[in-house]
């Protein structure tokens, strides 16, 4: 990915802007237009990934520009090693007038998925097991097992009245299929000393879990997740990409009950607030959002504890706290509770406008910090480890705040297909270093 931006970087440079101050004509785009990235990067575990996105709007006349009558998103990339993305989301209110429906069909095989444990920081972080050059090295592979995703979700809102406010419905169905990482596959073409160690040789967080009987052998292999969703909204957003005003506040609930199918039933309740303020007209902004989510009824099955309840999907992942989503810079997943809170706080500017090839493109900078943390912990028995020190993989009432902050670039075009890049840094090593994000959208 991070190829693709400097393609599309150096495509674009040379391009003369309009002088500070001068806005681009506010006249509305008609019809089809597409923006599109290659997806091209190496991970020394998982291999070279090649692939590439794309995203159609109908602006139909324009006479509702940015906003459109339909949006379709194309994402097809493959690591040669097995891992990949795979979906379409669609977007409109003009299939059903009155109606915003969202529909997404995902495939996410996940040939090293990310797993740290529970309850933040009662669940240690030892980066030396994973660095090679580490007296301390264990495997690469240490806090990683083997997922495939595959989800196909529908949403529908509808405007109660002449009111800022809207009703939200949406059924999720989701299947996962959990395993150990499959090191023989990861180990081909590569030299000796590079290689890998067997899982039996050297076992790692996830199998340690369910040889502690934290995770039983059902739950450890995945399952069915059906999700019934129903809520309330209230948006006052002039449009839905980087607003410079307005607020957007949610409260759902989600139920996946047992005779839909699900393994383990349960329910949860989320809330998340967002606003928009302007600093300066058209230039700078500062935008916050507020979330809270919690399981109020039954067992959330740990593969499904990570996932952010949401409206609204603006990437192809719903993972929490940890990664590119909600705590930019920590590990992915990192934070995982029965219950969350977390905060993302961050000043939008609009650096420079331009007009080529009858688009209209904006480039922007963004500062950010993120916070979150375990509200509820998730309940884990009494483990009694032979041999092993306990205190390498829990310390009970260390959770506290989780904080990251950083900086990013923009660039939209049409203000609506919109290539981000951020870079996000820990402030504490439990969570990890730093991270550099490549994709599309604001972040909310």
């Amino acid at each position: 990915m991070i190829t693709a931006l400097l393609l599309l970087v150096s495509h674009f440079s040379g391009v003369s802007q309009e002088s500070k101050g001068k806005k681009s004509s506010d006249a509305g785009k008609t019809g089809w237009n597409f923006g599109a990235l290659p997806a091209i990067s190496f991970d020394t575990d998982l291999g070279f990934q090649y692939g590439a996105l794309v995203n159609f709007f109908d602006y139909g006349n324009g006479k509702k520009f940015p906003g459109y009558d339909h949006s379709l998103y194309f994402e097809a990339s493959h690591y040669t090693k097995g891992s990949g993305v795979y979906r379409f989301y669609y977007n409109s209110e003009k299939l059903l007038p009155g109606y915003d429906l969202s529909f997404d069909l995902t495939y996410l095989p996940d040939q090293a998925n990310d797993f740290y444990g529970f309850n933040g920081y009662d669940a240690v972080f030892m980066k030396s097991w994973e660095e090679t050059s580490s007296d301390n090295y264990k495997t690469r592979m240490f806090y990683k097992f083997q997922q495939k995703l595959f989800r196909s979700k529908l949403d529908l809102q509808h405007q109660i009245g002449s009111s800022h406010f809207k009703w939200v419905a949406g059924l999720n169905f989701q299947n996962f299929a959990l395993a150990s990482v499959d090191i023989d596959r990861l180990n081909k073409n590569k030299s000796d000393a590079d290689k890998l160690p067997s899982v039996q040789a050297q076992p790692g967080l996830y199998e340690k879990y369910i040889d502690y009987g934290i995770l039983s052998k059902q739950e450890a292999n995945g399952g069915f997740v059906p999700e019934i969703k129903a809520g309330l909204v209230y948006d006052t957003r002039p449009v839905r990409v980087n607003p410079m005003k307005g607020i957007w506040t949610e409260a759902v609930i989600t139920t996946a009950p047992t005779f839909l199918g699900a393994e383990s039933g349960f329910t949860r309740i989320a809330i998340t607030h967002r606003q928009y303020l302007t600093i300066i007209p058209e230039d700078l902004s500062f935008a916050y959002r507020l979330g809270w989510q919690q399981t109020i009824g039954g067992k959330v099955p740990f593969y499904y504890q990570s996932q952010i309840v949401t409206t609204v999907m603006t990437g192809y992942s719903t993972l929490g706290l940890g990664g590119s989503r909600y705590l930019r810079g920590a590990r992915r997943d990192r934070v995982v509770g029965d219950g969350v809170v977390y905060g993302n706080f961050e000043l939008r500017y609009k650096l420079a406008r331009m007009n080529f090839i009858r688009q209209k493109f904006i480039w922007g900078l963004n500062g950010f910090m993120d916070i979150g943390q375990v509200t509820k912990k998730i309940d884990i028995p009494t483990i009694s480890l032979l041999h092993e020190n306990t205190t390498d993989y829990f310390n009970p009432g260390a959770e506290k705040l989780h904080a990251t902050y950083g900086a990013g670039i923009r660039l939209a075009m049409n203000q609506n297909f919109v290539v981000a890049l951020d870079y996000g840094r820990t402030l504490n090593e439990q969570d990890g270093d730093s991270g550099l994000y490549i994709g599309l959208h604001y972040l909310f």
